[in-house]
């Protein structure tokens, strides 16, 4: 079974996505007042890699509304097979005593969060 991760590290979070290749991105419509809107990462090799709907912002941007709603990076670094894995969700800590670790990476083979 592949384990998953949780961190709040800006430059954990960066490293996981350069090191595939993943842009921060922000899904069009979704943006208020001119901050970011729903944030993802869209990967270059999947398929929907050319989505309109994303929109490419700045690490920047993507790690102020990051921090500004409190959010965890949940990502897998392998698959169960040993391949590289792309699996990430933006989640919200469903506990204050989850919170509290915010800066530690945290592995879970199945605890439950509320996605972002």
């Amino acid at each position: 079974m592949a384990l998953s991760k949780t961190t709040r590290d800006h430059d954990e979070i960066r490293k996981w996505a350069e090191a595939r290749g993943a842009i921060p991105a922000e899904v069009k419509g979704t943006e208020r007042g001119g901050e970011p809107g729903i944030l993802r990462f869209e990967f270059p090799k999947a398929a929907q890699h050319n989505d309109s709907k994303l929109q490419e912002i700045s690490w920047e941007d993507f790690f102020e509304k990051f921090d500004e709603n409190n959010l965890e990076l949940l990502y897998q670094d392998r698959t169960a097979e040993g391949e590289q894995s792309n699996f990430n969700k933006l989640i919200h800590p469903e506990s204050e005593e989850h919170s509290s670790r915010k800066s530690n990476t945290k592995e879970h083979s199945g605890k439950k969060h509320k996605a972002a």
